[in-house]
């Protein structure tokens, strides 16, 4: 069991200048151990996956939001510490920390079941510190239970990656036995393609990586090709997972008629000008993937378990977090990049 007793020193990474991150935006911390307030769990982190979205805020495409924020939303890791109001955690269970931290739970999008659009959201890793480091403060409302029989390294990935490939998915209104595209093949698109194929479809990997592009194979996929190529058949829906603009009207372009894309990035690079009768004309339609909510995660943990989802992961020990920001930004990385403390 992770122990973090009070008196030690919380060692991990924070972004210091964002910017390139051949020019290192990380910097080595050592901070004091925090202590759960209320309503908080005190993890001790056994693992933290390596999103994208840190990349992004590392390079500064995401502007901070705080100073020195340890970065990571993927958090598996032991309760070693309860704040007051907690009764759903105790001790030594062990837990998941995601992107989404903190929402007011009164605006119109919460009372919906939209809580993933709150104006007043809050995110691991960008308004609060994250899992970069041996130990992490998360909200227990926002937690999740986590197996104990599993390697905490192969649960790190599901706690986003999984989560909003998930979501993007059902945003991509994929019919029954229909076609689904992925454009780029990284943490988020693996593990949403075996959500897809195990509910009967078919799915196509357009991506640059011929990695990528033999995992998209063992895993399933009916073809791999490169980002640019036309899928051998017309889509019923795709995902986009790579953060490249370029790809909005390659995409559109491949759907059938009603088709629908969904940007799954948080961030992505300028949409050229779209031509209505080539990509829009026939109810073609183009639709963003904002966060999740937590039921997406409570559904998204349930189906990977019921499937038997296989995660492909790059570990990294926890001082090498610059190398697998590096690696990951030029696709250096088999699946998702996980540190291990």
């Amino acid at each position: 069991m992770v122990r973090v007793p009070d008196e030690e020193a919380l060692t991990g990474w924070a972004v210091g200048t964002p910017g390139p991150v051949e020019g290192g935006p990380l910097m080595r911390i050592r901070r004091t151990v925090p202590s759960p307030g209320p309503g908080e769990l005190l993890l001790g982190v056994e693992a933290c996956g390596v999103c994208r979205t840190d990349l992004h805020l590392a390079e500064g495409d995401l502007p901070p939001h705080r100073a020195s924020t340890v970065p990571g939303h993927e958090i598996v890791g032991r309760v070693v510490a309860v704040g007051g109001d907690v009764t759903d955690f105790r001790v030594g269970d062990r837990a998941g920390g995601a992107w989404l931290r903190g929402t007011c739970g009164r605006c119109r999008y919460c009372r919906a079941g939209r809580e993933n659009l709150c104006p007043d959201s809050r995110y691991t890793g960008w308004d609060a510190d994250g899992g970069f480091a041996e130990a992490a403060l998360v909200p227990a409302d926002y937690a999740y239970r986590l197996p104990d029989d599993q390697d905490a390294a192969l649960l790190a990935p599901l706690l986003c990656a999984g989560i909003i490939g998930y979501r993007a998915l059902r945003r991509s209104a994929l019919p029954a036995g229909g076609r689904l595209g992925i454009y780029g093949f990284g943490a988020s698109a693996h593990l949403a393609a075996q959500v897809a194929l195990a509910e009967g479809a078919t799915v196509h990997v357009l991506t640059r990586s011929a990695r990528a592009r033999e995992l998209a194979l063992g895993l399933g996929a009916a073809s791999a090709r490169g980002a640019y190529d036309r899928p051998p058949e017309p889509l019923d829906s795709a995902i986009l997972f790579a953060p490249v603009g370029d790809l909005v009207p390659v995409a559109l372009e491949a759907l059938d008629r009603s088709g629908t894309l969904a940007v799954a990035g948080i961030h992505l690079t300028d949409v050229p000008v779209l031509n209505y009768q080539r990509h829009l004309f026939e109810e073609r339609n183009l639709c963003s993937v904002t966060s999740n909510t937590r039921q997406d995660g409570r559904d998204f943990l349930e189906t990977a378990a019921r499937i038997g989802i296989q995660v492909t992961t790059s570990p990294y020990p926890l001082d090498a977090a610059d190398q697998a920001l590096r690696d990951l930004a030029a696709d250096r990385v088999d699946g998702a990049a996980v540190l291990v403390p």
